[in-house]
């Protein structure tokens, strides 16, 4: 069970902190509205995935499904079980549902952003996440209101090994993510990012447009972030507004690339497997903690984050992994475009 709760907090931490590196460390946009596009994810899980499967299966799918999630979603499940080509395609749907949702929301948060900067523009994602949990939170149609919805299985027909199939293909899905961003960071655009992080004058000058660059971050950002929002809620099987915090879902982002190394990838993954593994053995040993520190269980898991950070602040403010250069070509191939020009001149 520990290392199950490991390996789901440190995929769905890891594909969230790669998609703020994206937007924080390579852009330097404040995203503090990762939420936001995490509940998407779960949105399109949750509020769309649902009903598509309640319609294939002759249920009702309107506000019906939402009042009576629970009992639909149990015979869905038991529908699923034996249809894996079915149980398949709805993943598969859930993912581009997400991608695509998630790049609306980043296209939408866009625009604030082309007028505003730092503190401005950090505060109105953060309230932008908040005003999207309160209108699902309080909307009883979209998924659930206040009691929540109850998700189908897409893992169901694996039978016994449904949580261990479930957590391979997230870890699967970091591997392609991280894959995804290092491509990103060698790349042109890549590189365009960093010259509107480092200055905006100096990237405007060669004639870039900051405002599409910081588009074109947010975008992808946010599609990656509601991917991980949708695995998380296909994982757990439901999904309630409040259940996606500003602390798991935006604030522990932060804190894993802040340890890695903000703008290093690797960094970004390694920052949150160790943090993750740090809260899978506080939870753990939380009570045994408490005996020798005089702090509350509930409270010290928080506690001992806050001082992590402050530590990494004052000692290691880069992370682990500091930024590297990003080479479009290997070194080894510009060693050889070197020597060729060097002998045919």
């Amino acid at each position: 069970m520990s290392l199950e709760y490991l390996a789901i907090n440190f995929g769905i931490g890891a594909i969230l902190a790669l998609s703020l590196n994206i937007e924080v460390g390579f852009t330097g946009i404040p995203q503090f509205g990762r939420v936001m596009a995490a509940l998407v994810g779960a949105l399109a899980a949750g509020g769309l995935m649902s009903r598509i499967a309640a319609a294939i299966f002759g249920l009702p799918w309107g506000a019906e499904y939402a009042e009576n999630s629970a009992r639909y979603a149990t015979v869905i499940n038991s529908a699923l079980a034996v249809n894996p080509l079915t149980a398949v395609a709805l993943l598969l749907v859930t993912l581009i549902l997400a991608i695509v949702l998630g790049a609306i929301v980043g296209y939408a948060t866009a625009f604030p952003a082309l007028r505003l900067r730092e503190a401005y523009l950090g505060i109105t994602l953060l309230s932008f996440g908040e005003i999207l949990r309160s209108i699902l939170y309080n909307y009883t149609p979209l998924i659930g209101g206040t009691k929540g919805l109850s998700i189908p299985d897409v893992f169901r027909f694996l039978h016994g090994f449904r949580s261990q199939s479930a957590i391979i293909f997230i870890l699967f899905v970091v591997i392609l993510m991280l894959a995804i961003a290092e491509r990103i960071n060698r790349s042109p655009l890549g590189r365009v990012m960093k010259a509107v992080r480092d200055s905006e004058l100096a990237a405007e000058v060669y004639g870039k447009d900051i405002g599409n660059i910081r588009a074109y971050a947010l975008i992808i950002g946010s599609a990656m972030a509601s991917v991980a929002g949708a695995l998380y809620a296909l994982f757990t099987q439901t999904i309630y507004a409040y259940q996606f915090s500003r602390y798991e879902f935006t604030f522990l982002p932060w804190a894993y690339i802040m340890l890695g190394g903000v703008g290093n990838n690797i960094g970004v993954v390694l920052g949150t497997l160790l943090f993750s593994s740090a809260r899978m053995i506080i939870v753990i040993y939380k009570y045994e903690i408490s005996a020798v520190i005089p702090v509350d269980p509930v409270w010290l898991e928080y506690l001992l984050t806050g001082v992590v950070l402050v530590l990494v602040t004052k000692f290691r403010p880069k992370g682990l992994l500091p930024e590297r250069p990003a080479f479009t070509l290997s070194r080894r191939a510009i060693e050889s475009i070197s020597r060729k020009a060097g002998s045919s001149g």
